[in-house]
């Protein structure tokens, strides 16, 4: 549920005007961290609101099997946790992000349509529109209205260059392998990332994206002869964290219909930063 502010005032002032819940119960929904203003979470009762902004309450955590970062009337964030597919494949057609959140809105006769992926193994911010007309929008002007995708991944060794960026042609083999190619047989793809911990064997890096292309960053990384742990596809040789070392912890666009600048950060998973502190 979401309301729109129409006058300044302050954010518990308003839910106990906009909604029927009682004050202790707000006020346990601040504490919580279920209350969003914009589409960021808030916890403090006298948060001044100003007209315009779009006050909304989250979901329990409880009721699914991963957090719903935000939720509007058209459109859902969700945290998706490794290991669970985006959507059906040929083996797996119901554990899947895509089915678990088409059972929870079919409670409310609501449609989803997911509008990008994640692989299998990469955890991280994941977006659901809930009508085909905010879909066909987002897939034919993805550039205009997504700003920045944000990744963590940790790769083997210790990389001596601390930033770049890798731009170059990818293309998928018959047998669903992504290479490097030219410019006639790929599609162009931009990866820019930052060294931001490392140690003798590892290094922690954020990555941010100018294109989505499958496999992108594993693929890119693997051609600097540093492939992302876990990762035996593509050339790692090891997987101290025992998961994929791939997460996508920054999603930030442009709402389609209020054209307000949404902006979500999914915290780098603990298993992550405790690889980097044992080795300090």
């Amino acid at each position: 549920m979401e309301y729109k502010v129409n006058n300044d005032t302050t954010l518990l002032s308003f839910l106990l005007e906009q909604t029927s819940k009682k004050r202790n119960e707000l006020k346990n929904l601040l504490k919580f961290e279920r209350i969003y203003v914009d589409g960021h979470i808030q916890t403090h009762y006298a948060y001044p609101l100003k007209k315009g902004q779009i006050v909304s309450i989250g979901k329990k955590k409880a009721e699914l099997p991963f957090p719903i970062v935000y939720e509007d009337q058209e459109i859902i964030v969700i945290d998706k946790p490794c290991g669970l597919l985006s959507e059906a494949t040929d083996k797996e057609s119901q554990k899947t992000a895509y089915m678990i959140i088409k059972t929870y809105l079919s409670k409310k006769k609501e449609k989803i349509f997911l509008v990008h992926r994640l692989d299998q193994y990469t955890s991280g911010l994941l977006m659901f529109v809930k009508s085909q007309k905010l879909y066909d929008l987002l897939t034919h002007h993805w550039n205009q209205y997504v700003k920045t995708r944000g990744y963590v991944a940790i790769v083997e060794g210790h990389m001596k260059k601390t930033h770049g960026t890798i731009d170059n042609y990818l293309c998928e083999s018959k047998t669903q392998n992504i290479y490097i190619t030219n410019k006639r047989h790929g599609k162009r793809a931009i990866t820019h990332y930052r060294v931001i911990a490392s140690s003798s064997q590892y290094s922690l890096l954020e990555i941010y994206l100018d294109t989505g292309r499958k496999n992108q960053i594993r693929v890119h990384l693997s051609s600097l002869h540093h492939p992302i742990v876990g990762d035996d596809k593509y050339g790692a040789s090891c997987n101290p964290i025992k998961r994929l070392g791939l997460h996508a912890h920054e999603l930030m666009f442009i709402h389609p219909l209020t054209q307000r600048e949404m902006r979500f950060v999914s915290p780098t998973p603990q298993v992550f930063e405790s690889l980097f502190k044992k080795r300090k």
